[in-house]
């Protein structure tokens, strides 16, 4: 646990992390050591928690922390979502941050939000949230 407040470990790891979780990168295995590989493996490890595993094949959409972090915040809201191109294993994931979202989910704080959104010129219309 120590060795992730060393700046190089920390950079070696994160920089396996964001191998692991990107499905199309290549890894060239001499340049790899502990921290690298630990990074990947957690890297990967979150990818298919989120997108299933790589012997199902790469999805049409990849899910990443960004998009899990986008349909919480589309529940808060009460925003409705495109979950078009998104696998079954996939849907599973999203609907529980979407979940997640709407059981925090006031709708007074969606109106004072848009509200303020319509006083800076930002048309907001409560259809499909697209991301």
């Amino acid at each position: 646990m120590n060795k992730i407040f060393n700046p190089i470990y920390r950079q070696d790891y994160f920089e396996g992390y964001f191998v692991g979780v990107n499905p199309n990168s290549q890894i060239d295995i001499n340049i790899t050591n502990e921290a690298f590989s630990t990074g990947f493996n957690a890297g990967r490890m979150d990818y298919e928690s989120w997108n299933g595993g790589l012997s199902n094949g790469i999805p049409k959409r990849v899910i990443t922390k960004e998009i899990l972090e986008d349909f919480l915040l589309a529940g808060l809201l009460g925003l409705n979502i495109d979950t078009n191109d998104y696998t079954p294993f996939q849907l599973n994931v999203l609907s529980k941050w979407y979940q997640s979202g709407t059981e925090k989910y006031e709708p007074n704080h969606s109106l004072y939000l848009f509200s303020v959104l319509e006083e800076k010129g930002i048309s907001v219309k409560n259809e499909t949230f697209y991301l």
